[in-house]
This record gives C-alpha cells, sequence and structure tokens, in this order.
C-alpha cells in the first residue's frame, strides 16, 4: 500500500465491492481498506443493539489500525443503524450506504417502486422516514429478500447462479396495479448489484435497477476534497490494496476475481 493514509470501507461481506468498484472508477490513485465482517453474515439475522455495538467495536479498532482518512460503510443493513453512532464516536468522515428511495421517486413514471432489500433494511425506521420524506406521493413496495445477499456471495465465489432461485427472490418486486407496472427497484443491499446483469436477464419486464454505488462514491469525493481525484490508477490493477476478513480468510483471490466481472 502507498504512504497516503487509505479509506476503509466495511461490509458484511463482499457485497461491498460493488461500491470499491465505483470508488476505483472515480478515483483511481486512493489506497483503499476493505474490511469485511464476514463471521456476523449476514448482518440482517443479528439484533438491532448487537448489531451497532459489533459495528462500533470493529470499524473502531480498524480505523485503530489503518488510520483511514474516512469510512464507508458500504452495508444498508448496518447503515441504517450505525451511522450516527459512529459519526459521534470518530472524528473522521463516514459515508454511508442508504436505500436510493429519493431518486427512485424522481425517476419513476409509472409512481411504483420496489425496494429490494435485506429483511432487516425494510423493517428499519430509517427507512420508513426516508419514504415519508422523499416518497410520499410513491407506491412503494418493501421486498426482504432473505437469500439474495448469499447467492451473491457464493456467486462471487465461483459457484453457479440458481436462477430459479434468483427469480423467487426478485418476483415481489414485479407489481402490477391499475394497468400500470413497477418501473423502478432500488437495490437496496450493495451485494445485488452484483447480480444486475442476471436480474436483467430473468426480470418478468424490464425496469431501471437503481445502484447506490456511484453517488457513495461522489459523495466520498466530495468530503476528500479534490486531491482525493488525482493521480494514476494502481499500477497491478487491484481493486483494493489490503482486504481483511473477520474470519481471517484470505481475500485476496476474490477481489480479483471481482476486478475482472
Amino acid at each position: 500500500m502507498t504512504g497516503a493514509a487509505p479509506v476503509l470501507v466495511f461490509d458484511s461481506g463482499v457485497g461491498g465491492l460493488s461500491v470499491v468498484r465505483r470508488i476505483r472508477a472515480l478515483l483511481p490513485s486512493l489506497p483503499i481498506v476493505y474490511a469485511a465482517d464476514d463471521v456476523a453474515f449476514p448482518y440482517g439475522d443479528l439484533a438491532e443493539p448487537v448489531l451497532v455495538e459489533r459495528c462500533r467495536s470493529l470499524i473502531g479498532d480498524l480505523v485503530a489500525a489503518h488510520d483511514p482518512r474516512a469510512v464507508v460503510i458500504a452495508c444498508n443493513t448496518a447503515s441504517t443503524l450505525v451511522l450516527s453512532p459512529l459519526r459521534a464516536a470518530l472524528t473522521i468522515p463516514v459515508v454511508g450506504t442508504v436505500p436510493a428511495i429519493k431518486p427512485a421517486a424522481q425517476v419513476t413514471r409509472t409512481g411504483l417502486v420496489s425496494v429490494l432489500a435485506t429483511p432487516g433494511t425494510v423493517k428499519r425506521d430509517y427507512t420508513f422516514d426516508l419514504i415519508r420524506r422523499f416518497a410520499p406521493d410513491t407506491a412503494i413496495t418493501l421486498v426482504g429478500a432473505r437469500h439474495l445477499a448469499g447467492l451473491a456471495e457464493r456467486f462471487l465465489a465461483g459457484e453457479p447462479l440458481d436462477e430459479a432461485a434468483l427469480l423467487r427472490e426478485i418476483a415481489p418486486c414485479f407489481v402490477e396495479k391499475d394497468g400500470a407496472r413497477t418501473d423502478v427497484v432500488v437495490l437496496a443491499c450493495t451485494h445485488f448489484p452484483l447480480l444486475e446483469d442476471a436480474l436483467r436477464r430473468i426480470a418478468p419486464w424490464p425496469v431501471t435497477w437503481l445502484d447506490p454505488a456511484p453517488a457513495i462514491a461522489r459523495r466520498l469525493a466530495e468530503v476528500l476534497g479534490e486531491e482525493g481525484a488525482c493521480g494514476p490508477a494502481s499500477a497491478d490493477g487491484t481493486p483494493v490494496d489490503l482486504a481483511l476478513a473477520s474470519s481471517g480468510r484470505d481475500l485476496t483471490w476474490l477481489t480479483a476475481r471481482f476486478s475482472d466481472r
């Protein structure tokens, strides 16, 4: 890793690599430390107090060890709970990942939008508050996909994708009402863009799939300032400079595989 201070990107698994891809495209010279809390994956299964304390402790230790310029919480489930306590505890910027409900309400033509998320995200007060604030006149369908993040993890690890299982997970997103159809699906988990090609292929009809990662990368560039966007890409083309897992497993091969997708 270069001598410059890195950015820490944190997720429960490998889904945050969809955010890393966009950060790397926008800020090619930025050193990135990627941390996956794979021991506790999926985060949607954790009780809220346990999740908050776990994220605070792990991220606090990672910040102490790597002295990053900023932290990106590349996980919707965690962000809906831990952004406020983390920002209160840390002296560096913390960029979160929240469901892209506001832009979905702005781009829908039919007024029917689905939010495809984990079961944890769809039940959070944070999510309902976003709907009240930014989409009061939009018909929002919340879909808690229990197995989709796991499908993405296994796909990235090289397993064949079970498209029948994938279709079962996304089918509730496709709503027909009074002659109108869902035309926007918010990908409210960073794992889900890893499957976007397959999602487009098996969807019952074409929709706009909203990936929050480009907006996260732009927000990170804003908080870092202009110098974050300068300089050449890393010579070896790797997506991250250091990849860590709470289980201790080696993620190097996984991040390299992702860079080819």
